[in-house]
């Protein structure tokens, strides 16, 4: 991924460095649980840890000789320790040493991307509570339909990024396994307790059972779940870039002194980081169907995996971890123009609440069709020719012989939606939750 869309702690997870020095990690730890175990002499095991020292240039350049990174690895380091050498990665197959590290990095990339979940969820809980009761147009189709708020739309996102954060917790669970088995995973010259001691040095649960790799299915459900975790995000992102369109205006990205919109027209102020968030997103989801592509390989293993992997990977956390972050930054600092809501609310003259005076009139005695004809009539007059959708219905003689002035009144008044808009939080968010705050 470029430097543009990496931000620094995940970038230097995916760093050249980073991943020689997890190499060496496991390879290390391989070393002392064989020591031991008794397998390596303890002065060997010294040398080893006392004097290993890679350098990525020296690496490049053996590569470039063998065409096989991992013993270009290994030769650098012997290079370094010496004699004691011959002890390094004893039994071990390639992937014994990659999938381990890989497990290490994705395992480590998890967690900034949970803190990054657990902090988008602070601020979309936030946002629902403050806004809990700014009443706005809810749309579908893109049509005025009824009266919702603005902190509903939140609250449904937090509780999507809930379920992202357990799908993801159960993910990252799944890919956190590592194997010391051997070439086809047989342990023909390691121990299983070697692997199982390993694994539990360096944080994970020893594969159950494995050929040459880890199986792909788990990284394929740690992949996809990121990509439907962007594609939630790319949803709140197309949200606020609908929500900040001129004829809407009702709420959109913050716009900072300095900044400028367009190279051609200054008055321009476009939902930019939105539609950033989108196009990442889409990144995303390419990258989920490499990683289930990933899942069949031949026999015990080929290499097809691998080059996507070295793509797909990196470039999966470090856009998830950028886009979550940029959702949470937008979502925080959004500008909201409740008096646009206002506007956009009585923009129609009051059809939207043409289901409530269908509802009172099936309720006083008409027959379903009867009642929505009659309504759809002034309703469509209402839509075409603007006018007072309230007044209409009370000058209407069938509407005015069935529900009197107060009762119409009462059919136009927001409290009742403002209060089972109210139910709704208090069945999902404690008053609690957010008191301190």
């Amino acid at each position: 991924m470029i430097g543009r869309y990496t931000r620094a702690e995940m970038g230097k997870i995916w760093s050249e460095q980073h991943k020689f020095e997890t190499w060496w990690k496991v390879e290390l730890e391989v070393c002392r649980v064989q020591k031991e175990r008794g397998v390596i002499p303890g002065s060997a095991f010294v040398e080893i840890e006392s004097r290993v020292k890679f350098d990525i240039a020296r690496i490049e350049e053996i590569e470039a000789t063998v065409r096989h990174d991992v013993i270009a690895f290994l030769t650098n380091i012997s290079e370094n320790v010496g004699e004691s050498a011959r002890f390094i990665h004893q039994g071990m197959t390639s992937s014994d040493l990659l999938d381990t590290a890989l497990a290490i990095q994705l395992s480590e990339s998890g967690d900034l991307i949970l803190a990054d979940l657990k902090k988008l969820i602070d601020v979309l809980g936030r946002q629902a509570h403050h806004y809990k009761l700014t009443p706005m147009i809810g749309r579908t189709h893109g049509i005025h339909a009824e009266p919702i708020t603005f902190g509903l739309k939140f609250l449904i996102w937090k509780q999507e990024m809930l379920r992202h954060l357990r799908r993801f917790e159960l993910a990252l669970t799944d890919v956190k396994v590592g194997k010391i088995s051997g070439v086809v995973g047989t342990y023909q010259h390691l121990e299983p307790e070697v692997e199982q001691m390993v694994c539990r040095n360096l944080g994970l649960q020893p594969a159950p059972v494995s050929n040459q790799i880890v199986q792909r299915d788990r990284h394929a459900f740690f992949v996809t779940t990121l990509a439907l975790i962007g594609a939630s995000l790319e949803k709140i992102a197309t949200e606020i870039r609908h929500l900040q369109r001129t004829e809407v205006a009702e709420a959109g990205e913050f716009f900072s002194k300095g900044q400028k919109g367009s190279s051609a027209m200054p008055h321009k102020r476009n939902p930019i980081l939105s539609e950033r968030i989108c196009g990442m997103a889409r990144l995303l989801r390419g990258y989920s169907l490499t990683a289930m592509e990933n899942v069949p390989l031949w026999h015990e293993r080929d290499i097809s995996h691998s080059s996507a992997e070295r793509v797909i990977l990196p470039d999966a956390c470090i856009v998830a971890d950028f886009i979550l972050a940029e959702t949470a930054r937008v979502l925080d600092s959004l500008v909201v123009n409740p008096e646009n809501m206002k506007r956009n609310l009585d923009q129609t003259g009051g059809v939207i609440f043409s289901q409530e005076v269908l509802l009172a009139l099936v309720n006083k005695g008409m027959s379903r069709e009867d009642a929505y004809a009659s309504v759809q009539k002034i309703a469509m007059e209402v839509w075409q020719n603007g006018g007072d959708f309230r007044q209409k219905l009370g000058e209407d003689a069938t509407i005015s012989g069935h529900l009197t002035a107060a009762e119409l009144d009462e059919l136009f008044d927001l409290k009742k939606v403002l209060s089972q808009i109210e139910g709704i939080f208090q069945r999902l968010e404690p008053k609690e939750s957010y008191a301190k705050r």
